[in-house]
């Protein structure tokens, strides 16, 4: 006993590797996987064939779900009737599938929840007219046929396809160890490039991707691949591409009429809705779900006006919602060997040509095969109907008549059986006549099979007779346009504001807060004890606000994230990193290409652009460099009609000339504005107090104390030069300078800010 059992035992290795093989093979071939042929799972294949037995034709009328049901769990795949079910709603839905394989009556699920189908005992069903193309030819000896699961009965091995119906609808499955995602296609384009390579047998991918553009959804919502992703696609059988929604402007509403496939309409306005509410698009200010029965998609976003732009709100959803989706390509597909492979376009469509060229075969020889039968029964009618008398005589008076008229006739068996089955009312002259028809036109058949059978050339032109007979019945127009790229991005945080003026204002003990509006007095607002306004700046929420302190150091700030002026506002130092002891002398607002100009109190400045100020980092840039002992100045924008720069000294000494003489750069020591003697500056006897901007109609006001001058350019001859001079000495009593301000009438509010 004991070394019997050690015959029949097999070690738990090897048990479990051969048991999860047989599994793994199980479910690639038989369940997960279609077949290139038919490109159907043996699940779909059951269930048409089910309804096929039924006489649930195009044709017919609709019967319950659950008797199709019954009968594929019952007869034909023994597994769970929901998981048959779901299957065969699959295939009815038009969202679902590009050409529906059956034709549904009741509630068969939506594309915003395609499972939210009735139950099998409420809808009912048939199969399609596409349908037929690949069972019509189920019973003319085309495939082979095997035993159902408890051998009771037979069910065909694969479908007689009529057309690579695999390309047309695309299927998804997960396999052990592998998958499959084939998206669908335009049957024009299909057959168009089925019958490219049956006429051209040694085409390449480049010939056959100018007739199939891409893949083809069941709306209008566009593919967006590159010709390179295209490609990668049909040439290696993998790859991956985007489909987005379609959409249209009407006003300052989006109308969203199309959803890439499997796209859920609710969760994409829940996806939106969550962004709103979070207020990352605020330009957006209400959604709704106008689809109906006649316009199943039509979802609504209403912009703030019309002056949003609606391209860049879209790429943002495109980039943030399931507006746009992601698709896989992957061509695995079981082959005409049995197997699984991943097949490039032109592998995929000469394989099929294969399969199709086999079964036309097969048709004709069945087809040949039941004329040469018939044919073989008329020959022997017609030689009964020769000799009438003779037949019935032996009929009437013979034991045996099947014999006698074998012996007097010389016919075969089958011919003896059919004369004595033949009617009386079948002896009239005139059914001789039909029977001589009948057999006239069977011997045109035959031979016309025949030819076919002998000639590769008729095959082909037969095959292609076929297809285009298809695409004039079923043939429609591409509806899912190909885009080379999309412009997705999410917005960011600076798009989604609000913009608005304000107004950034700076105190001398370094507080900072953000008013609205550019009216705002920040003289007129209250400080903390002695502080007071040190500078302030104009612009817009979504710019960036720099400030630059007394060691020239510039830190940047995002204007929209200071505190409100309706406060005292929040120090500076809390926001960025500074040297301690510091003192922060101007703050700015601009566009990247806006030019400033920044000096200091030893007399040297320059020109630079407000991007090179700007940086990302708590601890600022380096940005001017500073003598010692120098302070820096406040800066100031340069106009594009500035062109003149005037520059005093504590003394009183004024300086004015050309903007052009000082230097744009992008950070340094700068070149000097006025010459300020080093000994006097070192002693602090003299430096540079303030300077100016000038246009050839601008006035210069010099305020000294209560007292004040104002001088037009003509009246400031006598302080022209050149940079770096020492200039003139004003009139007594103006010489200890307080401020100096540009006065121009002519310029709009928007210049002076």
């Amino acid at each position: 006993m004991k070394e019997q059992s050690d015959t029949n035992s097999i070690s738990l290795k090897q048990y479990a590797e051969e048991s999860y093989l047989n599994y793994a093979m199980y479910v690639i071939l038989d369940r997960a996987l279609p077949n290139i042929g038919d490109g159907l799972k043996p699940v779909q294949r059951r269930i048409l064939y089910a309804m096929s037995e039924l006489g649930l034709d195009a044709g017919s009328k609709y019967k319950k779900s659950a008797r199709t049901v019954g009968d594929v769990i019952g007869k034909f795949h023994p597994h769970g009737d929901s998981a048959a079910y779901e299957a065969m709603v699959l295939m009815a839905q038009n969202f679902s599938f590009k050409y529906p394989l059956v034709d549904g009556q009741g509630n068969w699920g939506s594309q915003d929840d395609p499972k939210s189908f009735a139950a099998m005992r409420y809808t009912e069903s048939k199969l399609t007219k596409f349908a037929d193309l690949l069972i019509s030819e189920l019973k003319s000896g085309t495939v082979d046929w095997q035993p159902n699961f408890d051998g009771s009965l037979l069910e065909p091995v694969i479908f007689p396809a009529k057309l690579p119906s695999i390309l047309l609808n695309g299927t998804s499955g997960i396999a052990v160890g592998m998958a499959t995602d084939i998206p669908s296609h335009n049957i024009n384009e299909v057959i168009d490039a089925t019958i490219h390579v049956l006429e051209n047998p040694k085409s390449e991918l480049k010939d056959l991707l100018k007739i199939i553009k891409g893949p083809d959804f069941s709306n209008h919502a566009p593919i967006i691949a590159s010709n390179e992703e295209l490609e990668e696609i049909y040439s290696t059988g993998r790859g991956g591409f985007k489909a987005q929604a379609h959409w249209e402007q009407e006003k300052n509403e989006i109308i969203i009429n199309a959803l890439p496939y499997q796209a859920s309409g609710s969760k994409i306005l829940e996806q939106i809705a969550d962004q709103m509410l979070k207020k990352k698009i605020p330009m957006v200010v209400d959604l709704a779900d106008e689809g109906d029965h006649e316009e199943p998609v039509r979802l609504v976003i209403t912009l703030k006006s019309n002056r949003v732009n609606a391209e860049d709100v879209m790429n943002h959803l495109f980039a943030s919602t399931d507006l746009q989706k992601n698709y896989r390509a992957n061509m695995n597909l079981i082959s005409l060997k049995g197997g699984p492979k991943v097949f490039s376009l032109v592998e995929l469509l000469k394989e099929w040509l294969v399969f199709r060229k086999n079964t036309v075969t097969r048709k004709l020889e069945h087809r040949l095969d039941q004329v040469n039968d018939r044919l073989h029964i008329l020959e022997g009618l017609l030689i009964v109907y020769l000799d009438l008398d003779k037949v019935i005589k032996i009929i009437r008076e013979s034991d045996e008549p099947k014999k006698e008229i074998i012996k007097a006739f010389k016919l075969s068996d089958i011919q003896a059986n059919a004369i004595l089955e033949i009617r009386l009312r079948q002896l009239a002259k005139l059914e001789q006549i039909k029977l001589e028809q009948e057999r006239d036109s069977l011997v045109d058949e035959r031979d016309d099979i025949e030819k076919i059978l002998n000639s590769k050339t008729r095959l082909k032109t037969l095959i292609k007779k076929e297809l285009l007979e298809i695409k004039d019945e079923f043939g429609d127009e591409r509806k899912s346009p190909i885009k080379d790229s999309s412009e997705a991005k999410v917005f960011s945080e600076e798009e989604t504001l609000v913009t608005e003026s304000i107004t950034v204002v700076l105190s001398e003990a370094g507080w900072i807060r953000s008013a609205k509006g550019h009216e705002i007095d920040p003289s007129s607002l209250s400080y903390r004890g002695e502080d007071k306004l040190q500078d302030f700046c104009r612009g817009k929420s979504n710019q960036l606000a720099v400030f630059l302190d007394s060691n020239g150091k510039a830190y940047s700030l995002p204007s929209h994230s200071l505190p409100s002026a309706r406060g005292m506002g929040d120090p500076i130092s809390g926001r960025v990193t500074a040297d301690s002891g510091v003192k922060f002398i101007s703050t700015l607002i601009g566009n990247d290409d806006d030019k400033y100009m920044i000096m200091n109190t030893a007399g040297y400045g320059y020109i630079s652009e407000f991007k090179n100020m700007v940086s990302n980092k708590k601890s600022g840039r380096a940005f001017m460099k500073l003598p010692n002992d120098a302070d820096l100045l406040r800066a100031i924008r340069v106009r594009d009609d500035h062109v003149y720069i005037a520059a005093v000294s504590n003394i009183g000494r004024l300086l004015i000339f050309k903007i052009d003489e000082l230097p744009v750069l992008a950070k340094g020591k700068g070149n000097k504005i006025i010459n300020i003697p080093t000994p006097k500056f070192v002693a602090k006897e003299e430096f540079m107090a303030h300077a100016q901007l000038l246009s050839p109609v601008s006035s210069l006001r010099i305020e000294s104390g209560k007292r004040f001058l104002t001088l037009k350019l003509k009246d400031l001859e006598n302080y022209i030069s050149s940079r770096a001079k020492r200039g003139n000495m004003l009139p007594q009593g103006y010489r200890k300078v307080d401020r100096m301000i540009e006065e121009v009438e002519t310029i709009s509010s928007e210049e002076q800010e």
